[in-house]
């Protein structure tokens, strides 16, 4: 069987994160997101994978070309014009012939079994289509399934309280045979103004040819900066600990912890698993790494540091006596010694941050910052839950940051000061 990947979204919605690199190359437990999902198609005997692209494509190619994906080939198609995921799931027609193809959204991670048990049950299934589900308590911000006996009777998308009357979400995983381009066709624009893949799966509910199949593990859709900490979490949870880097005498490690090649934990370091650290990465010495921690190659993390639950990108640098908790940052960025992450509000309640230029919960009861790339804080910089710093920002000496930071600005203190001689 083939396989197609939409990936040619512009990543808004993952900013600043996503300003410089797309959100499908965006590092957790150890690769980019969609590296995570390349290998897993190759493991369930995908021969032939599409790449739909768009933005920062040749990025996205480079990046993917630079390995080897063994048996599986891969080639890439560009969506010149975003017009909606059935627009974009269109150009796999060439591609799949006449032949079943799994098509998915290339923003999704499915835990492990989930791809040969999806392909397994549309090849023993009657169905032009088998989507893939899975339930969850509360469903309302995603489009639920309605099912009778394993076939598909409706997609209803963000359903309204009167309208949850299934469990079942919507996965954005599919196996569908040529019937697919054919209600493609049909598909009419959508109040949004996009050709949905969803218009597309209800013309062939219609024609009694859709059926349900229930993942046998997790699935996380990865549409903002959080979403990052609760892939990386549950990837983490997958792995076996190994040890292949340098660890000097006094260095502390418990429970599953990735230490790659060329990696060095120094003296008074204590890592408690699941915590992955990457080639390159110096730890320590006498700092605390926490669970659900991953630190991409080159990372510094400096004496007195704790670091929890967080994932920091290439080449950043944790300077000594800071805390760094429940947050995202990105590449190349350097706290300045005792920078402080808070992830908590006084009153208990969840954070709120800010996507595409609006405030929104999170839902997150735990939230730190969200830390574009190139970022410099300076010395005692606190910054408040679910503060967004952009790329290219700064901080001074001693500043809270208690409100966004836009790209490339220097937000810094004042202090009014006073000189007076010693005695007065």
């Amino acid at each position: 069987m083939k396989a197609a990947i939409l990936a040619a979204g512009d990543s808004t919605r993952m900013r600043p994160l996503s300003a410089y690199v797309p959100k499908h190359l965006l590092p957790v437990a150890g690769k980019p997101l969609l590296h995570h999902t390349l290998r897993a198609l190759a493991e369930a005997g995908i021969e032939e994978t599409l790449i739909i692209y768009g933005y920062r494509g040749l990025q996205l190619k480079e990046n993917i070309d630079a390995h080897n994906w063994g048996d599986m080939n891969i080639s890439y198609i560009e969506q010149e014009e975003r017009k909606g995921t059935a627009h974009a799931a269109s150009y796999a027609r060439d591609f799949a012939g006449d032949d079943d193809i799994l098509v998915m959204n290339g923003d999704v991670l499915v835990g492990s079994g989930s791809f040969p048990t999806l392909i397994e049950y549309h090849k023993k299934s009657d169905a032009k289509m088998t989507l893939s589900v899975v339930s969850m308590d509360d469903p309302r911000a995603y489009g639920i399934v309605v099912e009778e006996e394993g076939q598909v009777v409706n997609i209803i998308e963000k359903p309204s309280s009167e309208e949850l009357v299934s469990s079942l979400v919507n996965v954005g995983v599919y196996v569908a045979g040529s019937e697919l381009w054919d209600a493609i066709e049909k598909t009419d624009v959508s109040s949004r103004g996009e050709y949905e893949i969803t218009d597309s799966i209800r013309i062939l509910i219609k024609e009694e040819g859709v059926d349900a199949c229930r993942l046998p593990s997790w699935w996380k859709d990865i549409g903002k900066p959080w979403d990052l900490l609760v892939a990386n979490k549950l990837l983490l949870e997958e792995t076996e600990g190994q040890i292949a880097g340098y660890l000097e005498k006094g260095a502390v490690i418990q429970g599953k912890v990735i230490i790659e090649k060329g990696a060095t934990i120094r003296a008074g370091a204590y890592l408690k698993g699941p915590v992955y650290v990457s080639t390159g990465c110096v730890v320590g010495p006498n700092c605390y790494i926490r669970p659900h921690t991953y630190l991409s190659p080159g990372v510094k993390v400096g004496n007195a540091v704790e670091v929890k639950n967080s994932v920091i990108m290439a080449n950043s640098s944790i300077g000594h006596l800071s805390y760094v908790g429940d947050s995202v940052i990105g590449r190349n960025v350097n706290f300045g010694a005792g920078t402080i992450t808070a992830n908590l509000r006084h009153d208990d309640k969840s954070v709120w941050t800010t996507v595409k230029g609006q405030r929104m919960d999170s839902g997150r009861r735990k939230l730190g910052a969200i830390i574009g790339d190139n970022v410099k804080t300076g010395i005692g910089t606190s910054l408040a839950p679910g503060v967004v710093l952009n790329e290219d920002s700064r901080t001074g000496m001693g500043v809270i940051v208690d409100h966004d930071v836009r790209a490339g600005e220097l937000l810094i203190a004042e202090q009014p000061q006073q000189t007076l001689k010693r005695g007065q």
